[in-house]
């Protein structure tokens, strides 16, 4: 059996790219707020949000780990195929433009029996296989299919929370309760992934989405063990 554990990093798209329509359906829950102060801050964070959604942002970084080889392997964006090799963890990273990352990404999965995830069907395999589809290029597999079989695909938040019969926490949550090294710190976590983007920290961003991964990982081992 070959099974890989996943995770992506993604990033709004520049709002001048949306069309006037797009930008007021966006904000539209703005007009809402009683005052101006208050419709200003919803509208910036509303901004914030496009980088959750497939048709607003893009992907900048896949990782993937293969849990029988040990071995993990991130793709981010850049223009130029760069290649290199982390000292810290021994992952393999490759640097790509963004369509030639999801093809990657489609080529790993037809060649594996399973891939686990981390809230991966409430955000990141519908933003694959949407983002995939806008870009021209076909999944090799449907990851959405009937949420309560995980042969294919295994959600590790869907399986601690028991299909949301009990609540959910955060990635960060698990790794202190089950004592895993959290892949967050001071300076790198979810949240900041945007303002690293934009300081041109990409390699930052592709090592952040490694050890996420390798928690995932660890977290599922866990799982395996004692609640499989």
């Amino acid at each position: 059996m070959k099974r890989i554990v996943f995770d992506i990093e993604t990033v709004a798209l520049p709002w001048e790219s949306f069309s006037p329509s797009q930008q007021e359906y966006l904000l539209r829950d703005a007009e809402k707020e009683k005052t101006p102060e208050d419709r200003e801050r919803k509208q910036a964070e509303l901004k914030d949000w496009t980088a959750l959604y497939p048709f607003t942002s893009k992907v900048v970084v896949i990782g993937m780990y293969y849990v029988e080889q040990q071995k993990g392997y991130v793709f981010y964006e850049n223009e130029t195929e760069e290649v290199w090799q982390s000292e810290e963890t021994g992952f393999s990273y490759k640097g790509l433009p963004e369509r030639e990352i999801l093809i990657k990404f489609w080529e790993f999965v037809s060649k594996v029996d399973q891939l686990i995830s981390f809230n991966g069907r409430g955000f990141d395999v519908p933003f694959l296989m949407l983002r995939s589809a806008l870009l021209g290029i076909k999944p090799s597999k449907n990851l959405m299919g009937n949420r309560f079989d995980s042969k294919l695909h295994l959600d590790l938040l869907e399986q601690l929370s028991f299909y949301g019969g009990f609540r959910k926490f955060n990635l960060d949550f698990y790794c202190h309760s089950f004592g895993i090294k959290t892949p967050k710190s001071k300076d790198v976590s979810g949240s900041e992934v945007k303002n690293m983007y934009h300081e041109g920290r990409i390699k930052e961003i592709a090592e952040y989405c490694g050890r996420d991964i390798y928690a995932t990982y660890q977290l599922y081992d866990i799982w395996q063990q004692y609640l499989a």
